[in-house]
């Protein structure tokens, strides 16, 4: 790599470090799980860690999903642009999509924002994508918190720093909890387009496209017909409408994957040993190109940390497949498409037939040989 080759790591983004403060947390936070009782009882953890939410019984049969999520550094983008009407789009987004991934119906979202000065103006554009992604979620947001933390919050502009937060909760039935295992050579891999670069990887995208490419946030750009802006603002696409459907459709969905940090890696999180070999994936929207371009950043690493075009991935038999693709495309995702098959050859990897990469949740993707 020379020094103008862009990763996530020369960006300010250390995974390493990260998976070593993750095992520090995860192996505290594990031993709570018996402070609730074991399964049968109200209270009792259902999950390990590491899948999309987990599930706390609250019922006999009836299961409480919770996750929870924020934006990163695209909050960075919306205060340089003075733009916050979509960030609470992205916040709703985030949660609920994943969610779904445990097969539960998205309920409610509570919300934590912290700011570094009161504005009420920049308050109300938050809330208004709040509303707007509640509304397209079909949940509630039944509350929130805002903290005044002058102290704690620096932001792109001065005054300008903010975070924001939210914690949704959904319903599922202990029975019907979806976490990818029995997955079987040929089983289909079904992708949702996302619409953009979502929410994940806008430290990289910052620092490919702002610094080192020279663009800026107002500048229109000819490949995306617009400005830099308000493509990395477009919000993180919201899959509640089509899953719910085909949840109701298609009773045997085995595995279910929001594809956030990671990529396509994120379909090794279900406990199956098992491959994906993904072989027709639609083509990644312009806005990769233009960051891998201006960041010099390689194959491997944009597959790394962006979705590259696949926000949501379903997993279903053969037999279900035209069905599955029949409720999706009629329920608001006419962009669904078979992107690849379960693999028993190589499992615990992801192969990419285009670019030619081959990825593993610890060493992410290499070039194929």
């Amino acid at each position: 790599m020379n020094r103008k080759d862009l990763d996530y790591r020369a960006a300010g983004v250390d995974n390493i470090a990260e998976a070593d403060a993750l095992r520090a947390l995860t192996s505290r936070v594990r031993r709570s799980f018996s402070f609730a009782g074991e399964p049968g009882q109200v209270g009792a953890v259902h999950l390990d860690l590491g899948y999309f939410a987990n599930v706390v019984e609250i019922a006999q049969g009836v299961g409480l999903a919770v996750s929870t999520d924020g934006v990163g550094t695209k909050l960075l983008v919306a205060e340089l642009m003075g733009k916050y009407d979509t960030i609470g789009i992205d916040c709703v987004a985030m949660n609920v999509n994943d969610i779904l991934c445990v097969g539960a119906r998205p309920l409610t979202m509570l919300d934590y924002i912290a700011v570094e000065r009161l504005d009420a103006e920049v308050l109300a554009a938050v809330a208004d994508g709040l509303l707007h992604g509640a509304e397209e979620a079909r949940i509630s947001i039944a509350g929130g918190e805002l903290a005044q933390v002058r102290e704690m919050v620096r932001g792109a502009r001065p005054g300008s720093g903010f975070d924001i937060v939210g914690t949704a909760i959904g319903l599922v039935n202990l029975d019907r909890i979806i976490l990818g295992d029995g997955l079987r050579d040929g089983d289909i891999v079904i992708g949702l387009d996302s619409s953009g670069i979502h929410s994940n990887g806008l430290t990289l995208a910052r620092k490919a496209l702002l610094e080192q490419g020279g663009f800026r946030l107002d500048q229109h750009v000819e490949e995306l017909g617009r400005s830099l802006g308000a493509e990395l603002l477009e919000p993180t696409r919201i899959y509640v409408r089509p899953v719910l459907a085909l949840l109701k459709a298609v009773k045997q969905v085995k595995a279910l994957a929001h594809i956030t940090g990671d990529g396509l890696l994120n379909l090794l999180r279900g406990p199956s040993p098992v491959g994906f070999e993904i072989d027709q994936p639609p083509d990644p929207p312009e806005i990769f190109r233009l960051i891998q371009r201006a960041g010099n950043v390689d194959d491997g690493e944009m597959y790394r940390v962006f979705n590259m075009g696949v926000g949501f991935v379903i997993v279903v038999s053969p037999e279900e497949a035209g069905e599955a693709l029949r409720t999706l495309q009629g329920a608001g995702a006419p962009d669904a498409r078979v992107i690849g098959r379960v693999t028993d050859r190589q499992p615990g990897r992801v192969q990419l037939r285009v670019p030619g990469l081959v990825g593993t949740r610890e060493d992410g993707f290499v070039r194929a040989t």
